[in-house]
């Protein structure tokens, strides 16, 4: 069995995590993800109890209960480097022995479920709305570092994708990943159902243009008229595939809710999203709190 050095995987004299900073026990089995490192007390100040609550970086870590049900929230800041980071030490702390730097020969299944922002492509999606990313769209390329990735990615889909639209060669080849199915069926009565692209920047990557041109002026245009098997692409964000895909490899269950706070159709924004997030985040606790 391998023994991983210490360079791969850093422990904290305190014995916690290298960035996260949490020990093992101190994670629970379902965890909620947030970008915004504000939001966890968002969260957090619905639980009955607090076990602990631990701050490094833009990590801010609050574990408690809610309804009974022991949960961790933990946000990871914005990004796909990030969610390489937070799900990898996640993962570490669920399933590798500390004190041997081994893998457990149980593994432990963890629930991972991110409370997001985002931005809608379709015009009968409204700023308000709650998009449950059923397949996730990287374009930052993460999961192609990884061994395992075409057993986990929908690649029909990928090459239908990259056909429609000329995919420029020079661009990171997209990967289509699909969120946990029972998480879909606890969602799927509160949740618009969506192909979410996560993109590894909020400008270009985005089709925005401020002051630097995008390399393609028609790639939004592209996205949001392709369809596959009557299925289209909903909203832009900057983190589910990398949790969709990660989880798949190490075995667990992952999914990611946002609420639309902008309509790139119609180029509008709405800057006060704060009520829409607070009742996406009550909304999400109770159904997690059933399982």
């Amino acid at each position: 069995m391998r023994t991983i050095p210490a360079s791969e995987l850093i422990i904290n004299e305190d014995g916690s995590i290298f960035h996260l900073h949490l020990r093992p026990e101190q994670l629970a089995d379902i965890v909620i993800l947030v970008g915004d490192p504000g939001r966890v007390a968002l969260v957090a100040e619905h639980f009955e109890n607090v076990e602990c609550n631990v701050s490094n970086r833009e990590f801010n870590t609050v574990t408690g209960t809610y309804k009974g049900k022991r949960m961790t929230v933990l946000s990871t800041g914005i990004g796909i480097g990030n969610i390489d980071i937070s799900v990898t030490e996640l993962d570490a702390l669920a399933n590798v022995d500390f004190a041997t730097r081994q893998e457990k020969e149980h593994k432990r299944q963890l629930t991972l479920v991110r409370l997001g922002t985002s931005g809608a492509l379709q015009p009968d999606i409204k700023v308000g709305d709650f998009v449950f990313s059923r397949t996730s769209v990287g374009f930052d390329g993460l999961l192609n570092y990884y061994k395992g990735r075409n057993d986990v990615c929908d690649l029909a889909i990928e090459k239908a994708f990259m056909e429609h639209t000329s995919w420029n060669e020079l661009l990171p080849k997209p990967y289509f990943i699909d969120a946990d199915k029972g998480l879909w069926e606890l969602f799927k009565d509160v949740t618009t159902e969506g192909i979410t692209i996560a993109s590894p920047g909020f400008y270009a990557p985005q089709g925005r243009w401020v002051r630097l041109q995008p390399q393609d002026l028609h790639l939004n245009e592209k996205i949001e008229s392709f369809e596959y098997e009557g299925r289209r692409i909903t909203n832009f964000e900057m983190e589910s595939s990398a949790l969709a895909g990660l989880a798949a490899l190490m075995g667990h269950r992952a999914a990611t809710v946002c609420t639309i706070i902008a309509q790139r159709v119609a180029l509008d924004a709405c800057t006060d999203y704060k009520p829409h997030v607070k009742r996406m985040i009550k909304t999400a606790l109770d159904k997690l709190a059933t399982l």
